[in-house]
């Protein structure tokens, strides 16, 4: 049996192409390995991020491909077709972090009721939250529609909520507005969604293109175009959170504010616009926001499903908006992955789609 894999060129990211790479047979699985076929998965702009950050936090590392290429991870879901593991059957659907392919290969580890682990050793320099599978085969809110929510928007609203949890840990920095580029982005509107329920007031940044898609959200108390952000007041502090990673953007809000700029705090990279040299600027200095931090603090101050039992209350409450937000649009076949890909890449979807691709036909 072969898998199709789609891969890019690492620094190229405009040059991909589809390849044929050969599994092992069913019998042939080392013991608790797991032959899983990835049934559909989620891309939105973060998976380029991950393509864009890949040699820092070895996304890379995660899904081998040939020298000077690069398997894209994504959010999806999988179905077991041959299991070496007593406790694993076949037919059981998994949830987690999947290759752009039509399979994988997972040794698994850690094996509960509620998920397990892949234990693959190239995949032990990453947070372990990449390498955690939930098995959703009896789980509702997994199926369908709900679970297509699930993979565009579950792992992106975690980092929405970490962020929000932070900022509220740290009292916003006295600040009362937070402004928030690529504020169409989906981590960003899920963020202003939980900021905005606090009663904090939400500035949503984004391009002309965007402005009725972000006012239509009712999450932004107001939504400003790139250039008008000097109509901004900036008498009063404000947190920034740069979901955009536009070095000229970031240092044109850092000039207009000066003192009042309290908190600044990079997330993103969906314009792809940072300089690796960038000037001081006025106010606090920018830093990146590292999820894994926040999660082993919390972890350890709430406690055994402390954070689960959290964040699965903001997302109950999140997830009625979203058939109102997005229209999810499913693509089949290497051809319309291919389109999907570079359109996602060239900022050519639509805010307020949400793609569901499959490389099987």
């Amino acid at each position: 049996m072969n898998s199709t894999d789609f891969i890019v060129i690492r620094n190229d990211l405009q040059q991909c192409k589809v390849i044929e790479t050969q599994l092992p047979d069913a019998a042939a699985l080392p013991a608790d390995a797991l032959l899983v076929k990835v049934t559909r998965f989620a891309f939105t702009a973060n998976n380029i991020t991950y393509a864009v950050i890949g040699e820092q936090l070895k996304y890379w590392h995660l899904f081998p491909a040939p020298e000077g290429y690069g398997i894209i991870p994504v959010w999806g879901f999988g179905e077991v077709l041959a299991s070496k593991h007593p406790n694993v059957a076949v037919g059981e659907t998994l949830f987690g972090y999947f290759p752009m392919a039509t399979h994988l290969v997972i040794e698994a580890a850690d094996v509960s009721k509620r998920g397990l682990r892949d234990g693959a050793a190239h995949r032990q320099e990453v947070s372990p939250v990449y390498n955690n599978y939930a098995r959703v085969s009896s789980d509702p809110t997994y199926a369908g529609r709900q679970g297509d929510f699930r993979a565009l928007l579950l792992p992106l609203f975690m980092l929405s909520f970490l962020v929000d949890d932070a900022l509220a840990e740290n009292e916003f920095y006295g600040a009362r507005r937070v402004i928030l580029s690529s504020a169409s982005s989906k981590t960003a509107f899920g963020l202003a969604h939980l900021l905005h329920e606090r009663g904090i007031r939400v500035i949503g940044l984004t391009s002309k293109g965007n402005v009725d898609f972000v006012s239509s959200l009712g999450c932004y108390d107001e939504v400003v175009t790139y250039d008008q952000i000097a109509a901004i007041p900036s008498a009063e502090p404000v947190a920034y959170v740069d979901m955009a990673g536009n070095s000229a953007l970031r240092e044109s809000l850092h000039r207009h504010f000066g003192a009042q700029m309290v908190y600044s705090g990079r997330v993103g990279l969906t314009h792809r616009a940072s300089e690796p040299d960038e000037p001081t600027v006025p106010g606090a200095k920018p830093v990146w926001f590292f999820a894994p931090d926040q999660i082993r603090k919390r972890a350890k101050e709430w406690g055994p499903g402390g954070i689960d039992q959290r964040f699965g209350a903001a997302w109950t409450e999140l997830a009625p908006h979203l058939p109102n937000w997005l229209d999810v649009v499913e693509r089949r076949g290497p051809a319309a992955v291919r389109e999907a890909y570079l359109d996602t890449l060239q900022g050519r979807v639509p805010p307020d789609k949400g793609l569901i691709l499959s490389l099987a036909e």
